[in-house]
């Protein structure tokens, strides 16, 4: 059994189920989480498909990550994170909102996100900070004047691919399409620089009333190491004979970047105030280093468990915690930490409009706590994917725009299907679901198989419990509080929460 895999920690208390709603803005001048009167920069920076053990700090044995192995070193480690989802889109839809990505309509790849979702970008460009996002995006359109593209969802300045790109790509710089020459992920880290540049930049005009330079959040969603794994990294070949080597070299190419954007932080003397997150969006595609059982695609472990490291250094935050968390809590965790209050909304019929599945664990990243206040639930194939081939769809763009071709160039693509709200039972049970309430995990599958596994015990996921008389009582249990978050979740693709 892969030593990798086997890595867990002690169990931790389990918890009750509660949901926290959407924030209503309001900035502070100080809060527990932000002593300083300047404002964090946030930057957020995801792989494409990165497994839990597929780093030098997690123990692997060849793939070179020199640079995310220093930020592992210099912040803090999350031994427990997970993607919201086992593929792309979804789990970058619970990124933008702190929400179950089949509340936003993003159930699976390939789905737009609903415009009516109210997003981290919207919610900090509310509270001062200039927004920008770059690289790999995978929830909306490229097109300008779209409802569903980075504009629409918070971001003043955007250079994006619709899915995964790789070498020479076609990128919508802010609905202009561009075709450019060099790899992918260092396309999008040139971007980022640059915005970093620009608005870090004592003598620019993005000042808030106070004086004091305004304040910024990024997000670089790299497009390695997904296939076709044709990048490579700077240097002599790597991994030649290996299984999988393309897709290590990827991720060499990836942490070449991210040592690129922390060392260009440290020269422009910005990195103290600038909280740093990275993750993977859903789990890697080698079994033998997912962190448990499976790999991407799949609602075990595998599938979920994902590489995480936070930086902040004016609050000196090191070592690991073995506290489960996952993207669904970047959310109300980044509002937390950059002083923006969070209050409770109202009733709409009877539930909570807008419901976060995500919770604050700014405590818990300041070590001021060891347990986490509510379980995770996650659901898969509640419908099928959507294929979106990037180069393609933006090439065609690209040509209507050159030739002055009348917009949209294609109308379907400004918004595919958000504005349809087609009414879902609310008892459905379509694909597979889980409810993760540490240490134990509960699977309910097509609705009709049930599964129970305690992750400290059987971190493989390999001795089912279910039907053991001495668990019958939490089983039960925990399918009660999975079938009630389920039905919320329905209500809310229905529409139900706007």
């Amino acid at each position: 059994m892969n030593r990798l895999a086997l890595t867990v920690m002690p169990a931790l208390l389990s918890w009750v189920f509660l949901f926290v709603c959407v924030p209503v803005l309001c900035a502070e001048e100080e809060s527990p989480r932000n002593r300083s009167n300047a404002a964090p920069n946030i930057i957020l920076v995801m792989a494409d498909d990165q497994g839990w053990g597929d780093t030098g700090y997690n123990g692997h044995p060849f793939v070179q990550t020199p640079e995310i192995d220093a930020m592992a070193n210099d912040g803090l480690v999350f031994d427990r994170f997970y993607a919201a989802a086992p593929v792309c889109s979804p789990t970058r839809a619970s990124v933008m909102t702190g929400r179950n990505p089949i509340r936003c309509k993003v159930p699976n790849h390939g789905r737009y996100m609903r415009p009516q979702e109210q997003t981290i970008a919207e919610s900090l460009k509310a509270a001062g900070y200039v927004t920008g996002i770059f690289g790999k995006v995978h929830l909306g359109s490229g097109q300008p004047d779209s409802p569903c593209n980075p504009t629409g969802m918070g971001f003043d300045e955007w250079c994006i691919g619709l899915n995964f790109f790789d070498n020479d790509p076609y990128l919508s710089r802010n609905g202009k399409v561009e075709h450019r020459t060099g790899k992918g992920s260092v396309l999008a880290m040139d971007d980022a620089i640059e915005f970093v540049s620009k608005h870090s930049d004592a003598n620019h005009s993005d000042a808030n009333d106070d004086g004091r330079d305004q304040p910024f959040f990024m997000t670089v969603w790299f497009p390695s190491p997904h296939d076709p794994h044709q990048e490579v990294p700077d240097g002599p070949p790597l991994y030649e004979g290996e299984k999988h080597a393309g897709y290590y070299r990827e991720i060499t190419l990836l942490d070449q970047q991210l040592g690129r954007l922390r060392r260009h932080l440290r020269r422009l003397k910005i990195a103290d105030n600038t909280i740093l997150w990275y993750c993977s969006d859903n789990g890697g595609l080698n079994r033998e280093t997912s962190g448990g059982r499976d790999k991407k695609g799949s609602v075990y472990e595998g599938g979920l468990r994902v590489p995480a490291i936070i930086e902040w250094p004016a609050r000196q935050l090191h070592g690991r915690t073995a506290v489960p968390a996952w993207t669904c809590d970047i959310y109300p965790t980044l509002l937390s930490m950059a002083g923006v209050e969070t209050s409770d909304d109202v009733e709409n019929r009877g539930h909570t409009v807008h419901p976060l599945d995500g919770i604050d664990i700014s405590d818990i990243i300041a070590g001021e706590s060891t347990t986490r206040g509510t379980p995770m639930g996650f659901w898969h194939q509640f419908q099928p994917g959507q294929a979106t081939y990037s180069d393609r769809i933006l090439k065609g763009i690209m040509e209507s725009q050159q030739a002055s071709a009348p917009l949209p160039h294609n109308e379907y693509r400004m918004q595919k299907d958000v504005a349809d709200f087609p009414q879902f039972p609310e008892n459905s049970t379509t694909g597979h679901a889980a409810w993760n309430d540490w240490p134990w995990k509960l699977h309910r599958i097509n609705g009709n198989r049930v599964e129970l596994y305690n992750l400290v015990d059987d971190p493989m996921e390999t001795i089912d419990l279910a039907g053991d008389p001495a668990h019958q009582g939490r089983s039960v249990r925990m399918q009660e509080a999975l079938d009630a978050w389920m039905r919320s979740v329905v209500r809310s693709i229905n529409g139900a929460d706007y």
